[in-house]
């Protein structure tokens, strides 16, 4: 690609998954990846345990809000991810879709959130392998 990839993270309310995914991506690959994130149903705010579990890696989401999907957004992205969206997401052709079967942290406690940012840090890590194969410094920690 001639110019930074762009990746969509889409789940239902926007306020966990969809939220850490945008924070592992934003923080491991830095400005070589455009990072989107969106909800079909947002909720009002991001989840505090999704919250409190990326500021335990150092990470600050506390100040995201829940955005709402739309088609504009999807359609500017090279690579759509959904976390549980169904068919709220729109489909166009020449974009890559993946679907993460993750689990939902809503109503989670932190210590139930832990495994969902440590399973989505390692699905980050492979995204910015095929996004990337040629930049060994996309700031991998």
């Amino acid at each position: 690609m001639s110019e930074r990839p762009s990746v969509m993270f889409v789940c239902v309310h926007n306020a966990g998954r969809s939220q850490m995914a945008a924070a592992w991506l934003t923080h491991l690959a830095g400005d070589a990846v455009e990072v989107r994130s969106a909800g079909s149903a947002p909720a009002d705010q991001v989840n505090p345990a999704a919250v409190k579990a990326m500021a335990e890696v150092g990470i600050d989401i506390a100040a995201e809000q829940p955005k709402i999907l739309t088609t504009e957004a999807v359609k500017d992205s090279d690579v759509v991810i959904t976390m549980g969206c169904g068919d709220a997401c729109p489909i166009f052709p020449g974009k890559r879709y993946e679907d993460w079967e993750l689990t939902d942290p809503a109503g989670k406690d932190v210590d139930g959130v832990r495994p969902v940012r440590d399973e989505i840090k390692g699905r980050v890590e492979e995204l910015i392998a095929s996004l990337l194969p040629a930049n060994t410094s996309a700031g991998q920690s």
